[in-house]
């Protein structure tokens, strides 16, 4: 541990300020204005002003901004593939050969000196935690209660999680519990941005499978299925899996009648660093909350706290877009899904609650010679700089007269209304490995109402119970290569991507319906696409 503080102290940086985006149209600046006044005024308690928001790029000159506007705007030309749009990933993208390994390269751009520090975070990435008290220096704190002992185990290979199968467990899978607000100090909390929503009273804000020995778990999932046929314009019938929920065994006594279950997949990591240094301005012109141009397509930003200053800003990482920064993203996995404290969530006991007092009177793994939590700053400097350098790798086939075929469909179907295509992220980031580079990873950042059928019924911050943050396509077309599997959407219903797109409504229903109106062939061609990226 002492080795690992002395080179995170040579590698520490200056933290940068986050930055804006900005579409063509100048109907986008006046939606960001609208937005952030509608946010202060209304969605924001008090006289705060949101930080974190502007709604105009300050780190491009005129010249920088025009060559943004330019390469940003959609393309028309669908006959070959557009300038740089093999390297998804900016300069970062991995060209190594397509292998389970594609989601777990390092950003191509690092230096030999980031190279080190990136293996660093990989082993602690994959570290085993274990219980207390332990021999094992600086690595016991695990639990009590939890779902997985390693991060690795969570986010398989770097990539997307999969449902539980039979026996074979939900450690990539998880089950988040909230409720409605009760008291009237809940209802402020909630108002002021201090609470993302209100956990279940014994169990927590997630059900944890798994504990210390000694102590119980808190219970398993339980995933019923009900097969759903849908027949497309052609004849073509596709199954559909409606899945719903229930929590077995429940060690604690009966949940809370009026607590909500949320299933959540673990997302791949690629691209998470260059998500991070994406303008928020440029996310927040794509927002439409009161769809003031009438395409049916009303993204809303998810506006939180941030983890370290408590300032409000954007969110743009989890399924609700409920995280402001990967760090905090790491922190509260380690605490809610390993039950490992940190300085940015020093919970020593995980989501142990006041109503569970045998989980709270285990012991913890603080180590006062290390500092005052388990995973002192040193670990999460490398796990965090491992989470913001996990690379894109690049596309494939993308010259292909089927995938540009594809391409095409995709785009005249209104996909990109949500699936924002590319990005330029801006200049002096805390790494210079993202700074300035054209990305594609086709979505918005944005919260969008998906209908009845995907919702979960579980507000998240500004997020209601029905809206879902649209997820990066980047890596969509190797799921099956990394993770052995085609899941797919927030709790892996899909079993393939024609499933996938079958399951969206509400804003993304006029796209669906323009899919499930296609010949076969055209079909293909736009999974052949998606194939590709």
């Amino acid at each position: 541990m002492r080795r690992l503080l002395e080179f995170v102290r040579r590698l520490r940086r200056a933290n940068g300020s986050p930055p804006r985006h900005k579409t063509p149209a100048g109907s986008a600046r006046g939606r960001c204005a609208i937005l952030v006044v509608a946010l202060t005024s209304s969605a924001i308690a008090g006289d705060l002003q949101p930080a974190g928001l502007a709604t105009t790029r300050t780190d491009l000159n005129p010249k920088d901004q025009a060559r943004v506007t330019a390469i940003t705007r959609p393309t028309s030309d669908f006959s070959r593939p557009e300038q740089f749009e093999l390297m998804q990933g900016g300069a970062g993208t991995s060209r190594k050969d397509v292998s389970r390994d594609s989601f777990s390269q390092s950003s191509a751009n690092l230096t030999f000196e980031e190279e080190g520090t990136f293996k660093l975070g990989n082993a602690l990435f994959r570290k085993n935690w274990v219980s207390s008290p332990s021999s094992t220096q600086a690595s016991d704190g695990l639990g009590p209660l939890f779902n997985e002992r390693a991060c690795q185990n969570c986010h398989l290979k770097d990539g997307r999680g999969r449902p539980p199968q039979g026996d074979a467990g939900t450690t990539s899978m998880f089950l988040r519990l909230a409720r409605e607000a009760n008291s009237a100090e809940e209802k402020a909390a909630l108002a002021d941005h201090r609470l993302l929503n209100v956990p279940d009273p014994v169990y927590g804000t997630q059900l944890q499978e798994l504990a210390v020995p000694g102590l119980r778990g808190e219970g398993r999932m339980h995933v019923d299925y009900q097969e759903r046929p849908v027949a497309l314009a052609d004849g073509t019938v596709i199954s559909l899996r409606k899945p719903s929920y229930s929590v077995v065994d429940p060690g604690y006594g009966p949940l809370d009648p009026r607590t909500t279950l949320s299933p959540r997949l673990t997302p791949p990591m690629i691209g998470l660093g260059l998500i991070e240094q994406i303008a928020p301005a440029d996310i927040l012109a794509h927002a439409d909350p009161d769809d003031r141009n009438g395409d049916g397509i009303s993204g809303r930003p998810n506006i939180v706290r941030d983890g370290q200053g408590g300032e409000l800003t954007l969110g743009r990482f989890g399924w609700k877009a409920q995280t402001a920064s990967i760090r905090q993203q790491a922190a509260d996995a380690f605490a809610g899904d390993i039950g490992i404290s940190t300085p940015e969530a020093p919970k020593h006991w995980g989501d142990c609650t006041a109503a569970q007092e045998k989980c709270l009177a285990m012991p913890n793994g603080v180590q006062q010679r290390l500092g005052p939590v388990e995973a002192p700053p040193p670990v999460m400097d490398l796990v965090t700089f491992y989470s913001q350098n996990l690379a894109v790798p690049a596309r494939r086939d993308l010259d292909r007269p089927d995938v540009l075929a594809g391409k095409k469909i995709f785009y005249e179907a209104g996909c990109i209304a949500c699936h924002t295509p590319k990005f330029v992220t801006r200049r002096g980031t805390p790494n210079t490995a993202q700074a300035f580079q054209l990305i594609w990873p086709y979505s918005d950042f944005l919260l969008h109402d998906m209908g009845p059928d995907l919702a979960d019924g579980q507000a998240v911050g500004e997020a209601t119970g029905n809206e879902w943050r649209t997820p990066p396509l980047w890596g969509i077309g190797l799921t099956e290569t990394v993770n052995g599997n085609s899941f797919f959407l927030h709790d892996g219903r899909a079993r393939s991507l024609t499933e996938a797109i079958l399951w969206h409504g509400g804003e993304a229903q006029k796209a669906r319906d323009r899919f499930a109106a296609a010949d076969a062939a055209d079909r293909d061609a736009l999974l052949k696409f998606l194939e590709s990226l």
